[in-house]
């Protein structure tokens, strides 16, 4: 098989891995399947379905039935397995036409889609189920390409679609899928067969693209064909007719940088964005998401984006994740953004006027049995001369909004640019997002974890103590914003991490607590990751251990600055960020038993811990009204993982206590209450026990984790 040539999609079917699959139609299903969802030209993260049809043994007869194997509910195309399909007896689907009682009562089929499994492991069926159970084809693909949207969305796209395919490709306008659809397309199928037409796809209205074919290659051939060939027609009509969305508006002042991890423009999201949280979090805590695409900044800079927002989305998958339309910013690019009370003020009344907005497209829309209305805040907004921001209940819901957001611009930018952008009209697009089957699969999806939804920054957490709480904040649901001064040992925790989690629940960025440029880079880092910080762990540390006479005033004042100076920097910084969201936060020090126990050769070290908890204690008073919590955790001789050993410390305290290095776990544990070693997970769940939400009305409290080390006791 040749390699096929392709501009606007991938080519990337691997013969010799297909020829390993050989007779294996399912293996092969997903490996077509896995190919398409890799690239996000033809469908997006979730969206689409894939299917095939074979011969299989029934186990209840032993005789050879067809069956058909779709993918399941919920499913990803790009990192599905076999697992993730659904199989049903092909038979049995079709003569569910004989009990089916037409269009109201749609729902009640995918019930019955549970008489029709056979393979009772396989993954739930979805309700496109049935789109692909009438079409005889061995192989089909559903996808939502950007470029066949386009066209689907355009005003007049049936006439498009009718001359660019020389009818080769079927047309039926917009309806929300189910049964019916499925047996309309079987219909549009066989209607141009009576004309001698042999369809190659059928385009949907507003939704997507239906292609097959008799082998999985040959499905994948064809469906990169008919996506590439919409792709350069809409290429090709690029500027031709038009501007693209009418031209640029805003103007932006030659100084202000675009482009750049520090640019003015992202220094600019990093520092609304917070605020932009706290008004989205008014029922639920969201995690948000920046996204500033070339594609992104061509829409929201236009002419036509006044025109073109308040349509909305028009593909039923891009709409459940982007909401009715976007929130627009009347923002200024270069607006001042330091007096955030003012910020506030004037941004106040664009959020009312869109949660007004939104209950009257609920009012307006709603049927006797919709379930009760939800959010009403914007998951996407759009700030001109800026970015993107989206937010979600997680960070990989409000990236994959944004990301189905930038697929809508595309389909508005090619829908415009051979016809007229056309919407979902309101009410379809309300019969979508509250459909009876969406609202019963929110219901099914499990509770969220003590975290979800909130944002930690861990000082010093590429190692030790402050990797050990990251892990478990994470562990537990939290967006997690790894730090550290030694790049190896951040890169290390950061690959850990993410193979561990996941992208959506990670971030990485170097930080030297004692530098105020470094500490307020973080801050802005994690405010265009995640939108924001909830909570905030001063962790990182150093330890050394000398007599006063010895004691150099090089240590002294290296103590004093990543101990108190780093404490202070970085609790400013976060208390910052915290003020902007409006909804309080945590503050924990990780602080020392040392800061109450008065121990040999300790003088530096000890006496700033005392100024780390007394810190803590002044916080807590100041901030209380901002309901940020501040608290201590007290850890001793926490030796596996930490930093602190390294350096002369355990020689320092071995020497003090008249003990070999190596001996320092046993005399540590020795010496406790309860005889045991301190490890850093139990520091960890030291932390969690405070921000875990059972602690909530607790503030300037120190929880000591020593193992019981009566010296320690406070008083």
């Amino acid at each position: 098989m040749p390699i096929k040539k392709f501009q606007h999609v991938s080519y990337l079917w691997d013969e010799q891995k297909a020829a390993e699959l050989a007779g294996d139609e399912v293996a092969l299903l997903v490996y077509r399947s896995n190919l398409l969802g890799a690239d996000l030209r033809l469908t997006n993260y979730g969206g689409g379905n894939t299917s095939c049809k074979a011969l299989a043994k029934d186990p209840l007869t032993s005789k050879e039935v067809e069956v058909m194997w779709v993918k399941g509910s919920g499913g990803d195309l790009g990192t599905m397995k076999r697992d993730g399909l659904a199989a049903l007896y092909v038979e049995r689907l079709r003569s569910l036409k004989n009990v089916y009682r037409g269009l109201d009562h749609e729902d009640e089929m995918v019930e019955l889609f549970n008489h029709c499994i056979y393979d009772l492991a396989s993954k739930a069926p979805s309700i496109d189920t049935p789109l692909h159970a009438f079409l005889p084809f061995k192989h089909i693909d559903h996808l939502h390409p950007d470029a066949a949207i386009a066209i689907a969305a355009a005003k007049d796209g049936e006439h498009i679609t009718r001359e660019l395919f020389g009818g080769k490709i079927g047309w039926i306008g917009w309806q929300r899928p189910g049964y019916d659809l499925g047996l309309q397309l079987l219909e549009c199928l066989e209607e141009n067969a009576k004309k001698g037409v042999a369809l190659r796809g059928i385009m949907l209205g507003s939704h997507g693209l239906f292609t097959w074919g008799d082998t999985a290659y040959e499905s994948y051939l064809n469906t990169l064909e008919v996506i590439e060939m919409c792709a350069e027609f809409l290429e090709n009509n690029l500027g031709t007719t038009r501007s693209v969305f009418g031209g640029a508006k805003i103007q932006l002042p030659e100084s202000f940088e675009l482009s750049g991890s520090s640019s003015q423009a992202q220094k600019q999201a990093a520092a609304l964005a917070p605020i932009l949280r706290g008004f989205c979090s008014s029922q639920t805590r969201m995690v948000g998401h920046f996204s500033d695409d070339e594609r992104v900044l061509q829409f929201i800079n236009s002419n036509d984006l006044e025109r073109l927002a308040p349509l909305g989305t028009s593909c039923p998958d891009h709409f459940l994740r982007t909401k009715i339309s976007p929130l627009v910013l009347e923002l200024k690019p270069d607006e001042d953004l330091s007096d955030v009370a003012k910020i506030k003020e004037k941004l106040t009344p664009a959020f009312e006027t869109y949660r007004q907005m939104y209950a009257d497209y609920y009012q307006a829309c709603k049927r006797p049995n919709s379930p009760a209305m939800r959010d009403p805040n914007p998951v996407v907004i759009l700030w001109p001369g800026v970015g993107m921001f989206a937010f979600a209940k997680d960070k990989q819901t409000a990236r994959v909004a944004a990301e189905f957001y930038t697929n809508a611009i595309n389909v508005m930018r090619g829908a415009e640019a051979v016809s007229e952008y056309n919407a979902l009209p309101r009410q379809e697009a309300f019969d979508i997002e509250y459909w009876l089957l969406e609202e019963a699969k929110l219901k099914r999806m499990p509770n969220p974890k003590p975290l979800s939804g909130r944002v930690a920054l861990v000082t010093g957490s590429a190692g030790g103590i402050g990797k050990a709480i990251a892990r478990k904040f994470a562990e537990e649901g939290a967006c997690v914003v790894l730090n550290d001064l030694n790049p190896e040992r951040l890169e290390e925790a950061k690959s850990e991490f993410l193979n561990d989690f996941s992208k959506d629940a990670v971030s990485a960025i170097s930080l030297d607590v004692t530098d105020a440029q470094s500490v307020a880079a973080a801050f802005e880092w994690a405010c265009l990751a995640f939108g924001g910080v909830d909570i905030v762990v001063n962790n990182a540390g150093i330890s050394i251990s000398q007599p006063i006479a010895e004691h150099s005033e090089e240590n002294w004042d290296k103590l004093y600055h990543i101990l108190v100076k780093g404490q202070f920097l970085v609790s400013q910084a976060g208390v910052n960020v915290m003020r902007k969201q409006g909804f309080g936060g945590d503050i924990v020090n990780i602080v020392s038993k040392n800061a109450v126990v008065a121990g040999p050769n300790n003088s530096g070290y000890g006496s700033a811990k005392a100024a780390q908890a007394h810190l803590t204690r002044l916080l807590a008073a100041e901030l209380g009204p901002d309901h940020i919590r501040v608290n201590t955790v007290n850890p001793d001789a926490v030796i596996a993982g930490s930093n602190i050993w390294s350096g002369g410390w355990a020689e320092g305290r071995a020497k003090a206590y008249g003990i070999r290095v190596e001996e320092l776990p046993a005399y540590y544990a020795k010496r406790t209450l309860l005889n045991e070693i301190i490890l850093p997970e139990d520091i960890a769940n030291a932390c969690f026990a405070f921000v875990g939400g059972l602690l909530n009305k607790s503030t300037g409290n120190a929880l000591n984790v020593d193992g019981g080390v009566a010296m320690g006791f406070l008083r």
